[in-house]
């Protein structure tokens, strides 16, 4: 039987986020904050790279060692439709040892979603990597 995606959607991973990780643009901006959450929990730093716009992602990303991710809840979105320039989606991911609650700012250039930047609610770990 096959097993629901990481990100939280009652569907397999190859139904689901699998298309966008193996590079097919995201069609809505919570599709791509979707496939950030899962690829967090495979560790897939090359898709969190490439998905991250030029104009803010950092030269290297590390992920810390052991994290554990339980659960992604989408709490908000404003745009990022699929013929949209702009969308926001606040979320919490939640590790075995904390929550992270961010709202992510995307832009979608040349048909393609990107993770611009996050605002953290305070307590939570840092922007966009998970920490």
């Amino acid at each position: 039987m096959p097993v629901n995606c990481p990100c939280g959607r009652a569907r397999p991973e190859r139904a689901c986020c699998g298309p966008v990780l193996d590079g097919r643009p995201a069609a809505t901006a919570e599709d791509l904050m979707r496939s950030r959450y899962t690829a967090f929990v495979r560790g897939d730093t090359a898709h969190l790279t490439a998905s991250w716009h030029p104009s803010t992602r950092p030269r290297a990303l590390r992920l810390e060692p052991g994290s554990v991710w339980t659960g992604l809840e989408i709490l908000d979105r404003s745009g990022g439709a699929m013929f949209d320039a702009e969308g926001v989606v606040e979320f919490r991911a939640h590790r075995r040892d904390g929550v992270l609650h961010e709202r992510s700012r995307f832009v979608r250039e040349d048909g393609r979603w990107f993770y611009v930047d996050g605002e953290l609610d305070p307590g939570s770990g840092t922007p966009g990597t998970g920490r």
